[in-house]
């Protein structure tokens, strides 16, 4: 069994920083892609940022410039370094990996359980 756990998120004024981490843990054999996603309230799950495991990058316009996602292969996790945030990025936060299980070799997509960012004066 795999799991992703999230950390990181919480309060913090417009302008402000957060960082975000996500830990893959359990039968995980490799990782390939991992990825942010966000979802407001009343909107669909979007892509925020996604990396490679050769670590290239892929940014959504709205936060090109502001967010940045690094991985720490050795560590099995993705981070998420959120600058000049804007209370439109207020959301539930989800990271997501391509993981091939040790156990079952199988390859699939497995979602960590999100964690709030909230952007507030």
């Amino acid at each position: 069994q795999v799991q992703l756990v999230e950390s990181g998120g919480g309060l913090v004024q417009p302008g402000g920083s957060l960082r975000l981490s996500c830990a893959a843990s359990g039968s995980v054999f490799s990782i390939y892609d991992m990825g942010w996603y966000r979802q407001a309230p009343g909107q669909q799950r979007e892509l925020v940022a996604s990396i490679t495991s050769g670590g290239n990058t892929n940014y959504a316009d709205s936060v090109k410039d502001r967010f940045t996602t690094s991985r720490d292969n050795a560590k099995n996790t993705v981070y998420l370094q959120m600058n000049s945030l804007e209370p439109e990025d207020t959301a539930v936060y989800y990271c997501n990996a391509d993981v091939r299980d040790s156990l079952t070799v199988r390859r699939r997509t497995y979602w960590g359980q999100g964690t709030q960012v909230t952007v507030s004066s």
